[in-house]
Parts: C-alpha cells; structure tokens; sequence
C-alpha cells in the first residue's frame, strides 16, 4: 500500500481534499486520507474558502500590489515622473507576482529585475518594495532556508543598489512627493530610509514565510501520523475479522468433522444391526440423537456469534455457552460408533477452565474423528490424559494430551478376520469412500494448542498414527 506523499504547500494557503471528500472503497484503491491538513486546522469561513481556492488569494495578492500602484500613477504630481512608466511596471509586477506560486524563486528574481529597472526609470520605487515582501514570502514559505536566504540577498540588495543610484523622491514637510535632483549614489535621508523600508519589509516576509513553512511541516507530520494510526487500526480491524472467521470456521469444522462424521457411523450402524439386535439399533440411534442435539446446539453457538454486533473485531477466542461435555461421555460417544476406545488418565487430574477444557475436548474429538474416518477397523486407540506440574522447576503447568491408534484393514482386505463379526457401524463405514484429508483438522489442533501458549505434533509411530496435544495451565504465556 503506497502513501500519498504530504509536501509542504505553496504560499498563503495549502490546497486540501474538502473535509466532505467521499473516501474511496478499500480494495479499488489505496486507503483514503480519513485527515488533511485542512481538518488539523481551525479555519474561519474566510480562510477555509481561500485555503480551498489558492488561485482566488493569488489574484487578491496581486490587487494588493496593482491597485495602489494605478492609483498611485493617477495621482502624481507634475513632473514627479511618468505616469504611463509607473503604471506599466505595476502591471507588469501584477503578472509575475501572478506566477509566485508556482515558480517563487524566479518570480523573486523577476520582482528584483522589474523593481531595479522601475527605480532607474521612474526614480521611485512604484510599489516594488510591496512586490518584493510578497514575492519572499512566496520563497520563504515553499523553499528550504538553503534558497531562501540567497533570494533575499538576491533581491535586496539590486533594489537598494538602485534606490541609492536613482531614487529622486523626497517627502515635504506638508507631505507630498516630490522629486529632487539628488546625485547618484548620495546617501539622502530619504534614501536610507526607502532602503530600510524595503530591507525591513523582506525580512518580515522572510520571518513570517519562514514560520508558516515549518508549521505547514508539523500539521503535515502529525497529519501524516494521524492517518498512519488510521491506517493501521483499520488493518488491525480486518485482523481481527479474518481472524474471526477462522475462528468460527474452525468451530464449523468441528461441529461438521466431529458430530456428523460420528452421526454417520451411528446411522450406518443402527441401519446395519436394525434387524438383527433391535436393542444394539436403539442404543445407536439414542446416541445418533444427542450427538445431532450437542451438534445443534454448537451451530447455534457459532451462529450467535455471527449475529453480535462487533463480534468480528474481538481477538478472544469463541468461549462456550455452556458446559463443555464430559470426555468419558465423548469417549463413549465413539466407542458407541464402533472404535474401540480406552482412557487413560494420569497424574492429578486439575480443575479446567471452561475454554481449556473446550480445547482439550476439541483436540481429542478431532483426533478420534481421523481415526474414524480413515482407520475405522484400529483394533484399539489409545487417548492419555497427563498432568505434568513442574512448576518448582520453572518449567509449568502442562496438560498432555495423547491420542494413538493402530492402523486398520479395510473390510474385505483379508485380514482374517470375518467382517460379520464386527461392529455392524463400522462394516457399515468404508473408508475408500472418505476423501483424503486436507490438513485443516491438525491446523485447528494447533490453532486451538496456540491459544494456551501449547503445541500438538501429529505423524505415524510405528504401525499406526499418534497425535501429542501440550495445554499449559498456569497462563504464563498471556
């Protein structure tokens, strides 16, 4: 994602995206500027419209200089100089300072050019030291103080050389101009004082394009802050919701992996033995029964989830509604579909928390439902469930979780063994009509071991498949 680059602004005032800018959709473009330098400040009516209409205050800065000037032609006395001259060089001042904006280092350099050749041609300055003032400005607040600085010099000091070489215009006691017949290069009163102005007037200029240059910088800075912290609190949010989704994704897989991989072998076998042991058909369908309430009851869960507002920006992790499932009753959940299952527990035996034993259960579900899935005939499977306390030795509090199976024969693949004789949901199952896994099952595994600062490692021990899931229970890793 590219960042608009944020560059000081040319005089007087910056050129802003309006505060109403529609932004833009994400994922056509890169993120919008929810905040501009416009926003950052606090603008009057007045300056709000010239910041947003930058050419408007630069025709306004040209009748500042143009107007006084016509006037100031119209209004001299005889023999004071010509009229026409004056007014040519203030309309000519007019076009350059027009231009200040874009090109301010040569506008600057033109004013200095103009305003020597009106003092040489008029004997007066004609409004130039004005001209001047705006044109630094100009440079002052749009360049580094590296070019700002020998602009100054380079216009100063052509307009005071003039002022004392031809400047012929004195004040009277009554006020009025005159012109006098000064020699050239003779350092009257009036001349030091019209170099003064005009040097006063540019550093002025120069001091306050200075500050407003600097503090362009800083609202662009914090500007720039601003909308990176934007930036990233919407990245962090569309974490937070993939997250999310994986998280109920996971909890779909569970209730599809889980609850309808066993409600199948249920059915499979109620339908198989319905015939023959009518008790063995009831079993299997009471069991196919709370199986498909546990399953409905986890879907409403999920979907309650989905339907909370905000519920895609939390980073916790989905925390049950209820009491999670005894493991002997999920243990016998899957012997009931026909796996021979044996638990096995040892060492003390903690009082969980809802959320680790969640976990805990889920691991097992997932572990057992491979086993049904892809080796329904393992002639046993092995589920440990160890507590190792080592908190003496810094090392934690760990809950290990171990599910091993033997590896299985198809029906049929002449084991020996007559398929009559086994249990009638796992003849019912063959596993060449399963699909081979994607892996998703041991990424929640790990996902969910993740989440309690734990791990599970998942491959084949000698003929057949182990699964070793590490819940720490002292929270330390929080």
């Amino acid at each position: 994602m590219t960042t608009p680059h944020l560059t000081p602004p040319t005089p007087d005032e910056p050129t802003a995206r309006p505060a109403s800018a529609a932004p833009r959709t994400l994922a056509m473009r890169p993120a919008p500027q929810p905040f501009t330098e416009l926003d950052a400040r606090r603008l009057g009516p007045v300056r709000r419209y010239f910041a947003q209409h930058p050419r408007v205050m630069d025709w306004v800065v040209v009748g500042l200089f143009v107007v006084p000037g016509l006037f100031y032609a119209l209004a001299m006395p005889e023999g004071a100089g010509s009229d026409l001259a004056v007014l040519a060089f203030s309309l000519a001042g007019g076009t350059a300072l027009l231009w200040r904006r874009r090109r301010p280092v040569t506008v600057a350099l033109a004013v200095a050019v103009l305003g020597s050749a009106a003092i040489g041609v008029t004997g007066d300055t004609a409004g130039y030291e004005v001209a001047a003032m705006f044109a630094l400005y100009a440079v002052a607040a749009a360049r580094s103080p590296r070019v700002a600085w020998p602009t100054l010099a380079a216009v100063v000091l052509p307009i005071s050389t003039a002022t004392f070489l031809w400047y012929h215009m004195s004040t009277t006691e009554d006020g009025e101009f005159v012109r006098t017949s000064a020699a050239p290069g003779e350092p009257t009163v009036d001349r030091v004082v019209s170099v003064l102005v005009t040097t006063i007037l540019c550093l002025i200029a120069m001091a306050v394009g200075s500050n407003v240059r600097a503090r362009r910088q800083h609202v662009a800075d914090l500007v720039e802050r601003a909308n990176s912290l934007a930036r990233d609190r919407d990245q962090q949010a569309q974490l937070a919701v993939a997250a999310e989704r994986t998280r109920i994704a996971r909890e779909m897989h569970d209730v599809v992996a889980h609850s309808i991989t066993v409600m199948v072998a249920l059915a499979d076998g109620a339908k198989a033995s319905g015939a023959k042991n009518p008790e063995l058909a009831g079993h299997a369908l009471d069991e196919l029964t709370e199986t498909g309430r546990a399953a409905l009851a986890d879907m409403r869960r999920v979907l309650g989830v989905l339907r909370e507002p905000g519920a895609g920006t939390t980073s916790a992790p989905l925390a049950p509604t209820h009491e999670p499932t005894e493991l002997e009753d999920i243990i016998e959940r899957y012997r009931t579909a026909g796996l021979p299952v044996r638990l096995v527990r040892r060492g003390a035996q903690p009082a969980l928390e809802p959320t680790v034993r969640q976990a805990a259960h889920r691991i097992v579900q997932e572990a057992l439902t491979n086993v049904l899935r892809y080796a329904p005939l393992s002639p046993i499977v092995l589920v440990e469930v160890v507590r190792w306390d080592r908190t003496a030795s810094r090392e934690g509090d760990w809950l290990e979780l171990r599910v091993v199976n033997r590896s299985g024969r198809r029906p049929g693949e002449g084991t020996g063994v007559d398929d009559r004789a086994l249990p009638p949901s796992v003849a019912a199952h063959h596993p060449a009509d399963v699909p081979v896994g994607t892996g998703r099952g041991i990424i929640g595994m790990r996902e969910r071991a993740a989440v309690h600062g734990g791990s599970v490692t998942a491959g084949p021990v000698g003929d057949g498949w182990e699964v070793v899931a590490r819940l720490r229970l002292d929270g330390e890793h929080r």
